[in-house]
């Protein structure tokens, strides 16, 4: 029951981000990727760090800064490259390859073979958003390719890490931290790419306010609770809900289209997660 609750609780991550096209496509300011990204993580480890007041223990630093580093920073710089040089399809395609990815750090790092079935579950999740998302006029660019497939291994490697390394501090600071160090990363970015804001209308602040406190805040704090109470590949595989969620947002408020395919894509995520959940959760 224990690991059912935390499966619903983490899930509920994924489709909090699947939300965030939604939110910046309807109510942000255009053109300004990486300054949404900085609003978004940067005030949230703030304010999760006032209420905490927990700092890293002295052998602990480097971690979480390369933790911070993996999990925010570097996978945000690396989505918003992606979601500029590619369609929001392929680059939902080729960020879906997390669960893979996860599955192989745990063969090199871990040095433990997953079972085989979690490799092909994982493999019909990719499947599944491809059928899902994916537009036969979908362009192709090296550098967008690239871009997503590093911010997936980034993301993948800090799940894994972030079970396998454990810190002392609690799950609060702990996201905390990884939410200020990636913002902190992210802050020359914005500055240098993008020009300053203008003045922001009361649709852009709520748009701001939900990607930080829901976006950021509770959605980080309900993931990082749970890569500490499940497998890493049973996390990952979550992460799949996130481009369902966008999908099924777009269809609801934006008109966009749902045929058969999108609706077998739809079944094999479904089928992909609950696969690889029964996989990793018997190995365990």
């Amino acid at each position: 029951m224990t690991s059912r609750v935390a499966i619903f609780t983490t899930a509920l991550a994924p489709l909090i981000w699947g939300s965030t096209y939604l939110v910046t496509t309807e109510f942000l300011p255009p053109n300004r990727p990486f300054t949404a990204a900085l609003i978004r993580v940067l005030p949230a480890g703030l304010l999760l760090l006032a209420w905490t007041r927990r700092l890293p223990r002295r052998g602990e630093w480097g971690f979480v800064a390369l933790l911070g580093f993996l999990n925010i920073g570097f996978f945000q710089a690396m989505l918003f490259v992606a979601a500029y040089r590619l369609p929001g399809g392929l680059a939902a395609v080729l960020s879906s390859t997390q669960t893979l990815m996860v599955l192989v750090f745990t063969w090199l790092i871990g040095k433990t073979m997953p079972p085989k079935a979690a490799w092909g579950w994982a493999a019909a999740g990719v499947a599944g958003i491809a059928l899902l998302v994916l537009s036969p006029q979908a362009r192709y660019d090296t550098l967008g390719i690239l871009a997503a497939l590093a911010g997936a291994a980034a993301m993948a490697l800090g799940v894994y890490l972030s079970k396998h390394r454990r810190t002392s501090l609690p799950v609060l600071a702990f996201t905390g931290w990884q939410l200020f160090i990636g913002g902190l990363c992210l802050l020359p970015v914005a500055l240098l790419a993008e020009p300053p804001l203008e003045t922001l209308s009361a649709a852009n602040i709520d748009g701001y306010l939900y990607l930080c406190l829901f976006g950021a805040v509770l959605a980080y704090v309900l993931w990082f609770d749970g890569i500490a109470k499940l497998p890493p590949a049973a996390v990952s595989s979550l992460g799949l809900l996130s481009p369902v969620c966008a999908f099924v947002l777009g269809w609801l408020f934006l008109g966009q289209d749902m045929d058969a395919k999108s609706l077998a894509g739809f079944a094999l995520v479904l089928a992909s997660i609950f696969g690889v959940q029964r996989a990793v959760g018997k190995a365990g």
